[in-house]
């Protein structure tokens, strides 16, 4: 196994108690940890299926797949078949693991990311390529492609046509294409497609998976509650190795998981909760000499004043607000920060206050 980094967010600590010293007390905008309350009809689901004395399936239930099948048919255009999906313990175990369940000895990754895809490669003992030209890698080997959109921390979306060229270039060495859909239902000047869209793959998901999470949809982070659906035979792989290692999702999350993706009106109400912080937020930091960049959708703004970015975290915590600086995702995000929307619109008013 290759040496895991150091946990990244340790080193905000100091920054953290520097922004804790402010009289009207943090904001705290570097973790993008939902703050608003879980859908009543996902806790009464939850609630119903608490006698649940057996162990769960691996695959979930026929109620779970069929809702999740149902919500990207609805949703995004995609076709699948409910015995293509396999529920996973929050969308971060399977990208930790994904590396290690396909033998995967080169995993290539966008240039600013999302630490685990590294994480994952690391784990798997494999070789870990941070690379959005992947015609860059030449005939170099490739085992994993991971893509993600929109994308953290940026917000940007990739296009369609963007898409089709991985496609096809994975596909054409063997490899497969992952793609991290997170943040799918936020787009905002922009739309995300998924990776299986019959735009971007052809109505084949030959070598594809897309990790799909209620996270941010549905406010379940506490739940653990994602999954993933694509290539048949990729997904039938990934089951039998899931059954193996014990990876179950509880009963009653399954059940609570299948009431969320059933309901598209509390997915409506926390967007634009999410697009009024947005549209409050994003004017304050402009006016206080930030440029944001990307941010097109997703939950972050990609911002930057032009220093080291962690100046930018220092000055933005004399003011009390905490932000993630950029060279967490990377060394392309060294002059910038992230800023989550993942506050309550009281916080979010402080940070503008204190902005203004």
């Amino acid at each position: 196994m290759n040496k895991l980094p150091d946990f990244p967010w340790d080193r905000l600590e100091p920054y953290k108690e520097r922004a804790r010293e402010h009289p009207g007390g943090m904001v705290d905008l570097s973790v993008g940890t939902p703050v608003d309350p879980v859908p009543p009809a996902v806790q009464e689901a939850l609630a119903r299926a608490a006698d649940s004395p057996g162990y769960p399936l691996t695959h979930g239930t026929r109620e779970l797949r069929a809702a999740a099948a149902s919500w990207l048919l609805r949703r995004h255009g995609v076709g699948v078949d409910r015995a293509d999906v396999l529920p996973l313990i929050g969308s971060k175990e399977f990208v930790a693991w994904l590396p290690t369940y396909l033998g995967a000895t080169h995993v290539v990754f966008p240039e600013l990311a999302y630490p685990t895809y590294d994480v994952g490669a690391r784990l798997a003992g494999a070789r870990g390529t941070a690379a959005d030209g992947l015609l860059a890698l030449g005939p170099e080997r490739v085992d994993l492609v991971w893509v993600n959109s929109p994308s953290n921390p940026t917000g940007r979306v990739l296009p369609v046509e963007h898409l089709r060229k991985v496609v096809a270039w994975a596909r054409e060495r063997g490899a497969v294409v992952a793609s991290d859909e997170c943040y799918i239902e936020l787009g905002w000047e922009e739309q995300p497609v998924s990776i299986l869209h019959p735009d971007v793959c052809g109505g084949s998901h030959e070598g594809l998976l897309a990790v799909h999470s209620l996270s941010k949809r549905s406010n379940l982070a506490g739940y653990r509650a994602g999954f993933v659906t694509g290539d048949p035979l990729l997904v039938k792989r990934l089951l039998e190795i899931r059954k193996h290692g014990g990876m179950l999702m509880p009963a009653p999350v399954q059940a609570a998981m299948a009431a969320a993706l059933d309901d598209d009106a509390h997915a409506e109400e926390q967007r634009a909760r999410y697009a009024a912080r947005r549209a409050k937020l994003r004017p304050a930091l402009e006016k206080a000499g930030w440029q944001i960049e990307h941010s097109v959708a997703g939950l972050y703004l990609w911002a930057t004043n032009g220093a080291d970015c962690w100046e930018q975290v220092r000055q933005l915590a004399e003011i009390g607000i905490l932000a993630a600086p950029g060279d967490f995702y990377g060394t392309a995000g060294s002059r910038h920060i992230r800023i989550a929307l993942t506050a309550t619109d009281e916080r979010i008013d402080a940070a503008v206050t204190r902005l203004l």
